[in-house]
């Protein structure tokens, strides 16, 4: 049984050795622009099974401009997409209790673009942060399940923050809850004109393997790292 999905970049599929597996969530962080929507779009272009994908998106970053960029398949592709859009994270936690019925054997692939920008919106206006965690952890735990149980990727992306004390340092919003629910993290960086992907976490390969590439009309490709240029 294949126990990984092609990422749609052959590059990355070597960072990942195969691509992503299939039962784990994988988390994909960075700043604002860095490729985070692009490697879902690409991932879900190359998809290659018939099966559903659900594709959450709590930033509206979706693009079927970008999509019809990727693949010519573009129609086939959206029409296998089943899309949540919430709002606020009152309607993230509902769309969960819709989930459990939703996810069946015809779901091959769940993305959830944004896992924490609704978290973030709710951290800053209630002040019971307490339940507001805990309830981020039990949908991280239900997609977990998922994955696990049902043999379905997970591919997740999130924000980052600079460090209160320390600006050059940059943690993911959420922290240890989406570093704890995650089994495969991938950090990107911009680096001039390009990107840089780090491997922060994986089950099976060693931490701290990098990418460096360029977002091109067709996906993205490696480039090397003396034809970076500055910006």
């Amino acid at each position: 049984m294949d126990e990984r999905i092609t990422t749609g970049s052959m590059s990355f599929d070597g960072l990942l050795e195969g691509g992503f597996e299939k039962d784990v969530i994988s988390t994909i962080f960075g700043p604002a622009g860095s490729g985070k929507t692009n490697l879902c779009l690409i991932t879900l272009a190359n998809f290659s099974s018939h099966k559903k994908i659900i594709y959450i998106d709590t930033e509206g970053s979706f693009s079927v401009s970008r999509l019809k960029q990727i693949t010519s398949e573009y129609k086939e592709v959206m029409s296998r997409i089943i899309f949540f859009k919430p709002t606020n994270f009152d309607e993230q936690k509902d769309l969960f209790s819709k989930l459990r019925t939703l996810v069946n054997e015809k779901t091959g692939l769940i993305i959830f673009d944004g896992v924490a920008m609704l978290y973030r919106l709710e951290i800053g206006k209630n002040k019971d942060i307490y339940n507001v965690n805990k309830e981020l952890g039990i949908q991280l735990s239900y997609l977990s399940e998922i994955a696990r149980k049902k043999n379905i990727p997970v591919l997740v992306t999130n924000q980052v923050y600079a460090d209160f004390e320390n600006k050059d340092q940059i943690k993911m919003v959420g922290g240890d809850i989406l570093k704890y629910a995650s089994k495969c993290l991938i950090e990107l960086q911009k680096v001039g004109d390009a990107r840089k992907a780090i491997l922060r976490k994986h089950r099976s390969i060693r931490d701290g393997n990098e990418l460096i590439f360029k977002i091109v009309n067709s996906g993205i490709e490696e480039v090397k790292k003396e034809k970076i240029n500055p910006l």
